[in-house]
C-alpha cells in the first residue's frame, strides 16, 4: 500500500507526479487523505482508499497503517513554509515512518526517487 498526501499548495504538484505514473498507481493499493484522495479520483480516475482530511486525523490514520506494517511508502508533498495547525500529527507520521523504516517522500524529487525504484 502506498499513501499519497499533499498540502493544499502542493496538490497540483502531486497530481502532476501521479499522472505521469498513473498506470503504476492504478496497479497499487493507494490510500490518501480527504481532498487529495478526491482529486486523485476525479482527475485521474484512481480509486484510492480515502481517510479523513489531514487536520481531522488523516495523517494519524495513515501513521497507524505504517505502524501495522502495511505501508510500502508514503508520499507526503508538504509545504514547509506554511504553518499547519496539525503540525504535531505531521511530525508523528514522519517519526513513525522512520521507526518502521518506511520510505517517506516529502518533495517531488524524493517522490520520483521512490516511484522509480
Amino acid at each position: 500500500m502506498i499513501a499519497l498526501i499533499a498540502h493544499d499548495s502542493k496538490k497540483r504538484e502531486l497530481i502532476e507526479v501521479v499522472s505521469n505514473y498513473v498506470d503504476f498507481f492504478a496497479a497499487q493499493d493507494v490510500i490518501a487523505t480527504g481532498n487529495t484522495g478526491k482529486l486523485l479520483k476525479e482527475e485521474l480516475n484512481l480509486e484510492p482508499i480515502i481517510v479523513s482530511h489531514g487536520p481531522h486525523g488523516g495523517d494519524l490514520e495513515i501513521g497507524a497503517k505504517v505502524a501495522q506494517g502495511v505501508m510500502q511508502a508514503v508520499v507526503f508533498l508538504r509545504d514547509p513554509l506554511t504553518a499547519q495547525a496539525h503540525e504535531p500529527d505531521i511530525g508523528a507520521l514522519m517519526r513513525v515512518c522512520d521507526v518502521h523504516d518506511v520510505p517517506l517522500a516529502t518533495n517531488k524529487s524524493s517522490a520520483l526517487a521512490i516511484i522509480d525504484s
